[in-house]
């Protein structure tokens, strides 16, 4: 069995990205509403700093900065995940029970980075923002409603007109390219 090996640092910065099961769901963005209140009921009790999300339909990426002395990052998806699902199951959206008795709606592990320094970051908050423009769900990052991406512009550290880099075409995260 593959051992999965994760990098706790207390206060860390990193990159994420968790998918749904089923890969041909929209769910994610159907129930947009349900994520952001799952991310806001997780912060409440345990404090994170969204740094860069973007919101797709089948999987999500997020930077995220942990507080100083805490690294329980693997916690925090775990309430974010269960969150969701228990708010989309009242919703009545038909999930199926596996035979353990949960809802498969999440892949049961996610992707983690560690970011090392301000240049990883920097290229880790534009993947993020630059992602629905390489799954060819808009032309251009700023058409995408479900992004960090407008709160950057908003903040002038971004121009309105971001489009990303040509740096975005590689393959730095592990992710099939189309």
């Amino acid at each position: 069995m593959v051992q999965y090996r994760r990098n706790f640092i207390p206060g860390g910065t990193f990159f994420f990205t968790v998918t749904l099961e089923d890969r041909t769901s929209s769910l994610l963005v159907e129930q947009v509403g349900l994520l952001r209140d799952a991310f806001r009921a997780t912060r409440a009790k345990k404090p994170f700093t969204l740094d860069a999300i973007v919101i797709l339909p089948d999987h999500l990426h997020t930077v995220m900065t942990l507080p100083p002395g805490d690294s329980d990052f693997p916690d925090r998806w775990r309430q974010i995940k269960s969150h969701f699902t228990r708010a989309v199951v009242a919703t009545g959206v038909p999930l199926s029970v596996n035979h353990r008795g949960e809802y498969p709606l999440w892949q049961r592990r996610f992707w983690e980075h560690t970011i090392r320094n301000e240049r990883d970051l920097e290229r880790c908050v534009d993947y993020v923002h630059y992602n629905p423009t390489k799954h060819r769900l808009v032309s251009s990052p700023v058409d995408w409603q479900h992004t960090s991406l407008h709160r950057y512009v908003r903040g002038g550290i971004l121009p309105a007109d971001w489009g990303g880099s040509q740096a975005m075409d590689n393959d730095d995260f592990g992710e099939r390219k189309d």
